[in-house]
């Protein structure tokens, strides 16, 4: 007997018995058999992915949408994105060879279901979120909202802005007038003394064809972004946009996302090519509220959000929010200047009272600002601003009054500042939630970049992404086992309700049946 100082493995001309199963190809505690049970589990048809229409004649019958969906959850769950990967995968991953029975799909047949399916998988990200609030996994009440920048499928130097083609098209004037008056000046120099050999005008002409062609199109492309009301042109990606932020410039996408303080998981998100947040903070919490089914929620976000539309809004809504105001007095202060901040406003009597105990009161007339916003004027007398002694503090060279603007809807304002005073512990707490999904996708599974291009498709592959990181943290809060469990459970209620609308159609009972009844039936 051989004493080896090491493991050998099996001799691969051993012969078997019996073949082995594919269901030995993974064991009970592998996390692909959840993958496996949330896809049964789901009703595709009422989530809108497309089942090929059957079609008689020779070929091969079209892949089930299930067995594609659960590729690319598996897929996204294993950083394995593009088409051509996941069909390699799918010929010698052991554990994909088990999800997929051993189907092996090509990877236009990949690619294809993802473009085609954007909005279906949108659909399952939320239906997911209705599962984990079924389960309890979402408390409904607070959320944190972040924004971050994503690379699309299109580089920096495909967009264009519009002050880019005006300088552009200054540049090819100058090039076509350039040239334009050498040709004139060569057309002088024949009709004095013809040259031999006239090539060089004619490669000149050739030039300013060239460049009158180039003109034609950077006029068309202006054209086309006047027409479209867009400071953007994107040539690869039509909606991918040059986005800036804290000196970061990238050609893609700023995610938005709301999520649920009591797991930090994904409950709703959106996909904008705004680089700037500011008008972003209604839209996120109000999807948030919806999808958690909640009356009232609290919604916690950094500067950039801050809006004073979007915060009367969210008041509206019954979203209360913490913002905190981006501080815009820091330069009168360090002068020593006397900012609007510290005038007091007397709502009682409607006016504002300076720092001197001077009166401000309204003039009756109103600024509407480019944002849409209408502001009340309130100014001081002359005489009380002429012997102040603190004028040269509040007032410039050339001001004999003071003004101040007040929003016509200052008090949602005031409020909201009151609520801000002791808000340090929300402010910590918001980054503790809404910075763990962007840093858990970006950092650990490398997700920086799209694959896709369009609005629709992009917004279909992050629904993949969100999709993924909330399976996989509810993955480790329940238990592979009772995450099955409860999804067995779910499938179980389906094809019940499957088979009792084919009786209902088939035998025809009477209408009679109380509605809550036919509501369950056909839900």
């Amino acid at each position: 007997m051989t004493n080896h100082p090491f493991k050998t493995g099996v001799s691969r001309e051993q012969l078997s018995f019996l073949p082995p199963r594919v269901e030995d190809y993974v064991d009970r505690d592998n996390a692909v058999r959840a993958i496996d049970a949330f896809v049964d589990a789901l009703n595709l048809g009422k989530l809108g992915f497309r089942y090929p229409k059957a079609v008689g004649g020779p070929g091969q019958p079209a892949y089930d949408p299930s067995d594609l969906l659960k590729l690319y959850l598996y897929g996204y769950l294993n950083r394995i994105r593009s088409s051509r990967s996941l069909e390699r995968e799918a010929s010698r991953n052991l554990e994909l060879i088990w999800l997929l029975k051993r189907l092996e799909p090509g990877y236009r047949t990949i690619a294809n279901f993802r473009k085609e399916n954007s909005a279906a998988l949108k659909a399952a990200n939320r239906e997911f979120v209705l599962m984990a609030r079924e389960l309890g996994l979402v408390g409904g009440e607070v959320v944190a909202i972040d924004g971050a920048f994503f690379d699309g499928n299109a580089s920096k130097a495909s967009i264009t802005t519009r002050k880019k083609l005006v300088e552009r098209l200054a540049a090819l004037d100058r090039d076509i007038e350039a040239y334009q008056t050498t040709l004139s000046e060569n057309d002088a120099a024949e009709d004095a003394q013809p040259p031999v050999d006239a090539s060089g005008g004619t490669d000149i002409s050739q030039k300013v064809a060239s460049l009158m062609a180039k003109r034609a199109q950077v006029q068309a492309d202006l054209a086309g972004l006047e027409a479209s009301a867009e400071t953007q042109l994107s040539r690869t990606d039509e909606d991918a946009r040059l986005l800036t932020k804290s000196g970061q410039l990238i050609a893609g996408y700023n995610v938005q996302i709301a999520v649920d303080e009591k797991h930090k998981l994904i409950v709703a998100s959106e996909v904008v090519n705004d680089g700037n947040d500011s008008g972003q903070l209604y839209n996120v919490a109000k999807a948030a509220k919806e999808e958690l089914g909640a009356e009232k929620l609290t919604a916690l976000a950094d500067t950039g959000y801050y809006n004073c539309h979007e915060l009367k809004a969210c008041e509206d809504d019954g979203i209360v929010a913490y913002v905190p105001p981006a501080k815009r007095t820091a330069q009168m202060e360090a002068q020593g200047r006397i900012s609007h901040e510290e005038f007091v406003y007397d709502a009682e009597n409607d006016v504002y009272c300076c720092p001197a105990g001077q009166l401000l009161r309204p003039t009756g007339g109103h600024k509407v600002t480019t944002a849409g916003r209408v502001d009340i004027r309130y100014r001081s007398r002359k005489s009380d601003c002429d012997g102040c002694a603190l004028r040269s503090r509040c007032l410039s060279a050339k001001s004999s009054m003071r003004t101040i603007q007040r929003w016509e809807h200052e008090a949602v304002l005031e409020r909201h500042r009151e609520r801000m005073q002791d808000a340090k512990a929300q402010m910590r707490h918001r980054a503790e939630l809404a910075e763990h999904p962007f840093g858990t996708l970006k950092c650990r599974a490398g997700y920086r970049h799209f694959l896709v291009r369009g609005f629709n498709k992009v917004r279909g592959e992050w629904s993949l992404m969100a999709l993924c990181y909330n399976f996989s943290r509810v993955l480790n809060i329940l238990g592979l086992h009772r995450l099955i469990a409860y999804l067995a459970k779910k499938l179980g209620r389906e094809v019940f309700f499957a088979l009792l609308r084919v009786l209902t159609t088939a035998l025809r009972p009477p209408r009679t049946l109380p509605a809550r009844i036919w509501t369950a039936i056909w839900a």
